[in-house]
């Protein structure tokens, strides 16, 4: 079988067998609750907001917790903030004392998470911002994502790319295997590829993304589905389960179950992987809502991931833009993300002889008809189509349906 997206042939052909992975965005905002950028949004003085950094004390932080309920949402690897753009830092760095270490906490969250990570064989990728509101050589400018320029910065690029480049490898060093470094906010577009280089001679099954010092591996699109996504490259989709922020928010509005379990199966049914967000109370813990919210979407997943799976995007095969259609071997899996308007789907042109239809979200067999209906008028030709599909009883799901082809 053949894929539409290219593989890499190593050691990082790993992600294309982990499709589904959990996002987490934790620091210090998460004291506060409100967003991950409060400092920016906010308009906090960086003396003010580094207060902060004196009270992070998650004494009911487990990453054991966060992996049971990844594994139990079918999730299949991990992606952790390292340092977002307010330039704390989640490890124990020799670069900046603005870290866990010099807080009431004073323990190392990257290796807490890494050993977890490496005792259960799951995944770990590290997030890591280019963009820094504390570091003092980093040219804040006051553009997208920065804070203006302060009175007691030394502004300094390529100073900075260098300290970049030392806790990166810090990370790619003291933390065990790593499957994958996801930049972020390269605001002022520098390139440098050794720094990419440096992660692959460090850890070469990592993959990397696309938003640090070059083209890295794979897309980033974010938040709702992307119509311009070129899905005959690498894209890794990323979504949180909150409208409003990444991080942890008391007062946060929830995404619907229907309209995240539609973002991951139009990503993933065109060869895509997907990352959803979840952001830790200050004390370590997921919030009840959002690990609710991974465990009901991971029950639908769990049950359909097989249309996902070791498939090939096969889309071209009917006219039908309303379903999305992956194929493996002699069985056919129709995707159905917008809402289905009646009982029966038809895959014109697809005449094929099929031996049995199942709706994965249930197991229950549905019904296959072959025959010229009423609106086939103008073509005079039978059609493929898929019946007695209970519609109102899917209306808050995605479904998707199994089709068994005759050999």
């Amino acid at each position: 079988m053949t894929s539409l997206v290219p593989r890499f042939g190593d050691g990082r052909d790993w992600w294309f067998t982990h499709r589904y992975g959990m996002f987490v965005h934790w620091g210090l905002y998460a004291l506060h609750g409100w967003h991950e950028q409060e400092q920016w949004r906010r308009r906090v003085p960086r003396s003010e907001y580094q207060k902060l950094a004196s009270r992070w004390n998650p004494t009911k932080f487990n990453p054991e917790e966060w992996l049971d309920l990844a594994q139990a949402a079918g999730m299949e690897y991990l992606c952790v903030t390292t340092k977002h753009h307010d330039g704390f830092c989640l490890w124990d760095t020799k670069l900046t004392a603005y870290n866990t270490m010099n807080t009431p906490y004073g323990k190392d969250i990257v290796q807490q998470v890494a050993d977890a990570c490496h005792q259960r064989n799951f995944p770990l990728c590290l997030y890591y911002s280019i963009a820094d509101w504390h570091h003092p050589s980093y040219p804040n400018q006051g553009r997208h994502h920065e804070i203006p320029a302060q009175p007691e910065d030394t502004p300094d690029l390529l100073a900075y790319t260098e300290f970049v480049r030392e806790q990166v490898r810090e990370l790619c060093t003291n933390y065990g295997e790593i499957h994958g470094f996801w930049w972020d906010m390269n605001v002022d577009l520098h390139r440098d590829p050794s720094v990419n280089a440096l992660i692959r001679q460090l850890q070469p099954k990592a993959v990397i993304n696309d938003r640090g010092y070059d083209e890295g591996d794979f897309g980033t699109p974010e938040r709702d589905f992307e119509t311009k996504v070129d899905f005959t490259k690498r894209v890794e989709a990323c979504q949180s389960v909150g409208m409003e922020s990444w991080s942890w928010r008391k007062d946060e509005d929830y995404y619907s179950d229907r309209h995240l379990m539609r973002s991951i199966a139009k990503y993933q049914a065109r060869d895509a992987n997907y990352l959803l967000n979840v952001g830790p109370k200050a004390d370590g813990t997921i919030p009840q809502e959002s690990a609710a919210i991974l465990e009901r979407i991971g029950k639908w997943y769990q049950s359909v991931r097989e249309a996902f799976e070791g498939t090939t995007p096969c889309r071209e095969l009917t006219t039908n833009r309303n379903i999305l259609l992956t194929r493996k071997d002699n069985l056919l899996y129709v995707i159905c993300p917008t809402d289905l308007v009646g009982s029966a789907i038809t895959l014109k042109p697809l005449a094929l002889a099929a031996t049995r239809a199942t709706l994965l979200n249930t197991g229950k067999p549905l019904g296959i008809g072959l025959d010229i209906v009423p609106s086939d008028h103008v073509e005079q030709q039978a059609f493929l189509r898929l019946t007695e599909i209970p519609v109102n009883l899917l209306s808050a799901t995605v479904p998707v349906i199994k089709l068994e082809l005759a050999p």
